[in-house]
C-alpha cells in the first residue's frame, strides 16, 4: 500500500536485476538453438501453430500489445494502476520471464515519476492473465497510449519523457511477458483486502458500541467459551470486543453484580458475533495467504529456467486461485455487512433494545410525529440486499475464448471488482450501525462507556451531532463512512489493542 496509495518510491535490488538478466540471456541462447518456442517465435492462443520468422519477432511483440489493448469503460483509479504496475514489475524481476532488465526498470521509473497509464476497468476474463488491461499499461512503455501525471493526461511518449525514459523496442517474448499475468485482479483484490481488514476492526468497534447502547451481555465474549471452540478468528474477535469494553459499567455480565436485570442473553447478531465475524477474519486470512503467494510468483507463459537451460509452457497465468479467493472475500464482507445491519435493526426495535425509544427518535421528538432512524435502516437493508446479489461467485462461470483454445477462463477480474463494490457498500452499513449505536448511547444517557467505546463515541460526536429532531441523515452517514473508509475508527481499535498487548 505504501507505493500504491502513498506514492512511496520504489527501488530494485541489484540481485533482482541480475536474475532478470540471466533469464534474458538464457532466452537468447534458446532462441538460437530451438526451432519453435511458443510466444517467442509463434503466434498466440489459437494461432500458436504459426511460426514467425526471426526478422518479424519485434513486430510480433508490438502487435500483441496493440491488438490486445481492447478494454473498455472508465479507467482504474491511480492506486489500482500503481499496484498493477508494481506487481507486474515484481513478477518480471523473479527472473523467469526472459525479459531484459530495462523492462521492469522502465515500469519503476514510471511509478517513481508518478506516470500512470490509462487502464480501462473492463476487458479481461482472467485466463491468459489480464491480457487486455496489462496491454494498456504496456502501450505507454512503447510510447503509445496515454497516461496521467499530476492530474492531467499526456501521451504515452510524453509520459516516458517526463519519467526520463525512452520508448522501449520490445524484443522476443517481452510483449507477452508484459501482458500475460494476473496483476489487474491481484491489484484490485490486494487493495480490497487491505481495506477489508480495516473494515473488520471498524465492525468490531460498531459491535462494541452497540452492546453499550442496548446494555448487552458480555458473557458471550468470555475467553472460556471460545477456548472450547478454538477457531482463531473467533477468539480474536471476542478478545478485541472485550478490550474495547474495558471499564464499561453499561454492559452486563452474570459474573458481575451490575445490571443483571432484563433478558439473560442478547439476539444472535450480538451474542454470536465472535463466531460470525471470526469466520470473516479467517476467510480474510485465507485470501491474504493466496494473494501473497501470487504477488511473488512468476505468472506469464512460457517460463524460462536459466539453470536448466529450458523454456517450458504452462498455465501460471490462469486466474483461478485469485478468482476463487475474491469470491470468498466477497462472501466474507457481505456476511460482515449482513450481521451489522441486523444489529442496527435491533437498536431500532423496542422489543429488542432494552428500553430505547422506537427507531431511536430524538429526545426532543415523539415516535410517530418523528421517524428517527427508520429510513436509515432502509438504506442499510438496500445495501445488504445488493451485496447478497453480488456474492454470486464469478469463478463458477467460464466463457471460452480464442476459438475455444482458451476453453476455461477464471473470471477473476470480475470477482475482484465485485469484492471491491461489496466492500464499499459494507463500509456504509457499518457506518450506519456506528451512527445508530452512538444515538442509542446518547439516549441511554447514563453509565460509563468502555475505554475504547468511549473514544469511538467521541470520534463520532466530534463530527456528527446527536439526533434530537428529524433531519436528513445523508451527510451524517457520509461523514461516518469517511471515518470508516480512512481508518479513523480502526485506528482507535488498533491503539486500544496495542495498549493492552492484544
Amino acid at each position: 500500500m505504501q507505493a500504491a496509495r502513498l506514492n512511496a518510491p520504489v527501488t530494485i535490488s541489484p540481485s533482482a536485476l541480475e536474475r532478470t538478466l540471466r533469464g534474458s540471456k538464457t532466452l537468447d541462447q534458446l532462441l538460437n538453438e530451438k526451432d519453435v518456442i511458443y510466444g517467442v517465435n509463434t503466434g498466440f492462443g489459437a494461432l500458436s501453430d504459426l511460426k514467425i520468422p526471426r526478422e518479424s519477432l519485434e513486430l510480433l511483440q508490438i502487435n500483441l500489445i496493440r491488438s490486445h489493448a481492447a478494454s473498455v469503460g472508465p479507467g482504474h483509479s491511480t492506486e489500482i494502476v500503481r499496484a498493477l504496475m508494481l506487481l507486474r514489475a515484481n513478477t518480471l524481476l523473479i527472473g523467469n520471464s526472459g525479459v531484459r532488465p530495462e523492462i521492469p526498470e522502465t515500469i519503476v521509473s514510471l511509478l517513481n515519476g508518478h506516470i500512470h497509464p490509462f487502464v480501462p476497468e473492463k476487458g479481461s476474463v482472467g485466463a491468459s492473465g489480464d491480457l487486455s488491461p496489462l496491454s494498456h499499461m504496456a502501450l505507454v512503455l512503447i510510447g503509445e497510449g496515454r497516461a496521467e501525471h499530476k492530474g492531467r493526461w499526456v501521451s504515452g511518449a510524453k509520459g516516458l519523457k517526463l519519467a526520463g525514459r525512452e520508448p522501449l523496442v520490445l524484443k522476443a517474448k517481452e510483449g507477452l511477458a508484459l501482458n500475460n499475468g494476473t496483476q489487474q485482479m491481484l491489484a484490485i483484490g490486494s487493495i480490497a483486502l487491505y481495506d477489508s481488514y480495516s473494515l473488520l476492526l471498524s465492525a468490531e468497534a460498531a459491535l462494541a458500541l452497540s452492546l453499550e447502547a442496548i446494555q448487552g451481555w458480555t458473557d458471550a465474549f468470555d475467553k472460556r467459551i471460545h477456548d472450547l471452540r478454538p477457531h482463531q478468528g473467533q477468539r480474536v474477535v471476542a478478545s478485541d470486543v472485550l478490550t474495547l469494553l474495558r471499564n464499561s459499567n453499561t454492559v452486563r455480565s452474570v459474573t458481575k453484580t451490575r445490571n443483571r436485570d432484563g433478558r439473560p442473553q442478547d439476539p444472535y447478531s450480538f451474542r454470536c458475533a465472535p463466531q460470525v465475524l471470526g469466520a470473516v477474519k479467517d476467510a480474510f486470512d485465507y485470501v491474504k495467504k493466496t494473494l501473497e503467494t501470487e504477488m511473488n510468483s512468476a505468472t506469464d507463459n512460457p517460463l524460462i529456467f536459466p539453470k536448466d537451460k529450458v523454456c517450458l509452457s504452462g498455465g501460471n497465468f490462469h486466474g483461478q486461485p485469485i478468482s476463487m479467493a475474491m469470491d470468498i472475500l466477497s462472501l466474507a464482507i457481505s456476511t460482515l455487512s449482513n450481521i451489522s445491519e441486523r444489529r442496527t435493526a435491533a437498536l431500532l426495535d423496542p422489543s429488542l433494545n432494552n428500553g430505547l425509544p422506537a427507531f431511536l427518535v430524538g429526545k426532543g421528538s415523539h415516535p410517530g410525529l418523528s421517524s428517527g432512524f427508520m429510513a436509515v435502516q432502509y438504506t442499510a437493508t438496500a445495501l445488504v440486499a445488493e451485496n447478497k446479489t453480488l456474492t454470486h461467485p464469478a469463478s463458477s462461470d467460464s466463457i471460452p475464448t480464442s476459438s475455444n483454445f482458451e476453453d476455461f477462463v477464471s473470471m477473476g477480474p470480475g470477482a475482484a471488482q465485485k469484492a471491491a463494490k461489496i466492500l464499499e457498500n459494507a463500509e456504509y452499513v457499518v457506518a450506519i450501525e456506528l451512527l445508530a449505536a452512538a444515538q442509542g448511547v446518547d439516549l441511554r444517557g447514563s453509565g460509563k462507556l468502555g475505554t475504547g467505546t468511549g473514544k469511538v463515541h467521541r470520534l463520532i460526536r466530534n463530527r456528527v451531532k446527536t439526533l434530537t429532531q428529524d433531519r436528513s441523515s445523508h451527510e451524517d452517514i457520509e461523514e461516518v463512512r469517511s471515518m470508516v473508509r480512512h481508518g479513523l475508527v480502526a485506528d482507535i481499535v488498533k491503539r486500544e489493542l496495542s495498549r493492552t498487548g492484544n
